[in-house]
């Protein structure tokens, strides 16, 4: 029995062939499997200290009865092509996506006037072939092939930038977890609707009892000018081109070491948990996704480090949930599948490659865990 969803070729979107595209509160250690609830583990507040950057965007002014404010982010805007060759786009593509089965290697992408580039499966690692996520440049003709021993390619051109108009109620105050600043789900500008296909939920939320910390990268450019539009872009890939129903990983963090809400986990304004207290299933890391929650660093970090304020952030985040949720940051634990029964003697916070064979996090980041783990468990 598998504990992640297979990827299937998606049916809610448009396709042609290709023949030419809130707050933890502060406080002291919460033993392990205490419940948690919206008062205690997230909440929007306006006050308080706390030094990670923040920003929802430009949008209308105002605040609703409800407690949010309405802000405008552009739509994203997709075209989906199946098989290699060829394609062009209505839009000016800011990313382009990649999923193929087979071999996990011999796909390549090449933009209007650029040169082949070969794809790499990044960090989303799959059971069979592979995805990539290309900035594009705004190109609007890429044209992809790959070799004999892999088939089923599916490629997105997306727009996060230049898309229409799109509201969506953000918190007016920050919302913050045990004193770390996020960016809710609307704050970045998902769209919910992305979550659903043939009008059900893709995904439905599974909760598991939280055992391990997983550390990604992103595998996208470094000095990246709009991080959030970024994430709208590795959201549409997970949701719709891996037909994962949602982004795959719990929190992301960018560059300026801004937190992102990832994975849907309710309406109840807990990022990432359920008010039990359980982790809501990811699609970070094949085989270890129920129980582990995954945080990405926006960025490729094979050789580049990640900035100290993404660092920082991602020291705080894993500080405050190990201590929340009674976890030693520097302890070696036996990850248990509560799906499948399969055991794994690991650290409570590893890196992607620890489960898979993959380059995530990246070696800089990798070799930089140890000093992660120690920081996060210093009180």
């Amino acid at each position: 029995m598998s504990e992640s969803p297979t990827p299937t070729q998606p049916t809610h979107r448009r396709k042609r062939s290709l023949s030419r595209r809130g707050m933890i509160a502060a406080g002291g250690a919460v033993a392990a499997g205490a419940a948690l609830t919206p008062m205690v583990f997230a909440s929007t507040d306006s006050g308080g200290t706390d030094s990670s950057a923040s920003g929802s965007g430009s949008g209308d002014s105002g605040t609703t009865d409800s407690g949010t404010t309405p802000e405008k982010f552009p739509a994203t805007r997709s075209e989906a092509a199946t098989g290699t060759g060829e394609a062009t786009t209505a839009f000016a593509a800011s990313y382009v996506g990649v999923r193929w089965s087979g071999a996990k290697e011999g796909a390549a992408i090449r933009l209007a006037d650029g040169d082949w580039q070969t794809l790499k499966s990044g960090c989303a690692n799959l059971e069979d072939g592979g995805t990539a996520l290309v900035a594009a440049r705004n190109t609007t003709a890429y044209e992809v092939k790959a070799s004999s021993d892999i088939d089923g390619v599916l490629s997105l051109a997306i727009d996060t930038t230049d898309g229409p108009d799109r509201t969506f109620h953000v918190p007016s105050e920050p919302t913050r977890v045990r004193g770390v600043r996020y960016l809710s789900r609307p704050a970045w500008g998902a769209d919910e609707s992305k979550r659903y296909k043939d009008g059900k939920v893709n995904s439905p939320e599974k909760y598991y009892p939280l055992q391990i910390i997983t550390v990604h990268h992103t595998a996208t450019p470094n000095d990246d000018p709009d991080p959030a539009a970024t994430v709208r872009a590795i959201y549409e890939l997970h949701a719709i081109t891996n037909d994962w129903g949602d982004i795959g990983y719990h929190f992301l963090i960018d560059e300026a070491g801004n937190v992102y809400e990832g994975r849907y986990s309710g309406d109840d304004g807990i990022p990432a948990f359920n008010p039990d207290g359980d982790l809501v299933t990811g699609f970070h890391s094949v085989g270890y996704n129920s129980g582990a929650l995954g945080i990405a660093l926006l960025g490729t970090l094979n050789e580049q480090p990640p900035t100290d304020a993404a660092k920082a952030s991602l020291i705080r985040l894993i500080k405050v949930i190990s201590r929340f949720k009674g976890l030693d940051p520097q302890a070696r634990v036996t990850y248990t599948n509560p799906v499948n029964g399969a055991k794994k003697d690991t650290n409570t916070v590893g890196g992607h490659r620890d489960y898979f064979a993959t380059e995530c996090p990246g070696q800089v980041m990798y070799d930089l865990l140890a000093e992660v783990r120690a920081a996060a468990a210093r009180r």
